[in-house]
């Protein structure tokens, strides 16, 4: 086990079912995110970015076609009175648009509406143009998994598709400050490997032990950092136990590093699809927090991606609420 910090190691049970509830239910004591939502042009980006609005998690801009908008609007009777429209003509300047006026100060998040996310990522990763930071660019699933106790991060199942150690560290610095930031405390991070063990023949161990030096070295901060573990031996303590494993990580992990997109992929729809898991989903290690929704999200779903890119930008103001769940 590669600890950077020993305080904190368990924020407590919470209630299955009422994870994503207290994060929303925090993030509606906050001042409302001002939110740039790049081309709502179908009914449910549009609606889902007037719902979080009306639960006081995000104040919308809207970026694109005006007379698309306000026909979905009146189409589905949803209220634009108070709402700034800014006219794009199609997707792609609305991705544009949308990241310039991140650039410009006028938001403190980035939501993705009916647009590929190709088209919006392309805009933010654009290099004269676009969000980078020195940091990169990495995405997390948000799980409330029925049954478990605690909220499960899982990343980089979006973006990063074979990252390196340097892109790993990235990722799980990304996650972490994420973790912190909207008030869970400090993280215990599983990078996932097939086996527990060591071993030049799967080459995502030796990158576990890479990174689990870089935390001891301080290059990774603000949590406690093991691998590589097997998944079973990351959230169960009976299978760390039965391997011998001790470490105050395994078998009570909360941020789980996946080895590449595919395999973080599969875990998260595994358990969206056999355990009913709501998935929402954030982009970090841009300029701002980056909500990206899927046509496919649920209300509690898309509430729970606004709710918690709200907590963490009222963290990087400064006027976070204390502990979110």
């Amino acid at each position: 086990m590669r600890s950077a910090n020993d305080s904190t190691l368990d924020a407590g049970p919470v209630q299955a079912g009422s994870k994503y509830d207290r994060l929303i239910a925090a993030a509606r004591s906050d001042t409302p995110a001002l939110t740039v939502v790049a081309h709502p042009c179908d009914a449910t980006s549009l609606r889902g970015a007037l719902e979080a609005r009306d639960e006081s998690l995000i104040t919308p801009i809207l970026v694109g076609p005006q007379h698309r908008i306000r026909e979905v609007a009146k189409a589905e009777g949803l209220d634009l009175e108070g709402i700034e429209v800014v006219d794009a003509p199609h997707s792609h300047a609305s991705a544009a648009e949308a990241v310039k006026l991140i650039r410009e100060g006028r938001g403190e998040l980035l939501m993705k509406g009916s647009l590929h996310t190709d088209e919006l990522m392309r805009e933010v990763t654009a290099s004269a143009t676009g969000l980078r930071t020195e940091r990169r660019i990495s995405h997390v699933f948000i799980m409330d998994v029925p049954g478990h106790a605690e909220t499960l991060f899982i990343t980089d199942a979006a973006i990063n598709i074979f990252p390196d150690v340097d892109a790993k560290r990235d990722i799980i610095q990304n996650a972490v400050d994420l973790w912190a930031g909207i008030g869970l405390g400090v993280p215990r991070v599983a990078i996932l490997s097939a086996v527990e063990t060591v071993t030049t023949k799967i080459p995502s161990t030796m990158e576990a032990a890479a990174l689990c030096k870089m935390a001891d070295r301080g290059q990774i901060t603000g949590a406690l950092v093991d691998g590589p573990l097997a998944f079973d031996n990351a959230i169960s303590p009976e299978a760390a136990a039965i391997k011998g494993i001790v470490s105050p990580v395994a078998g009570h992990a909360q941020i789980l590093v996946v080895p590449d997109l595919e395999a973080g992929n599969m875990l998260a729809k595994n358990l969206t699809f056999l355990s009913r898991a709501d998935a929402a989903g954030i982009v970090l290690g841009a300029r701002v927090p980056i909500i990206l929704t899927s046509r496919a999200d649920s209300v509690r779903t898309r509430l729970a991606s606004c709710a918690v890119a709200a907590l963490y930008a009222a963290a990087r103001r400064g006027t976070a609420s204390v502990a979110a769940v």
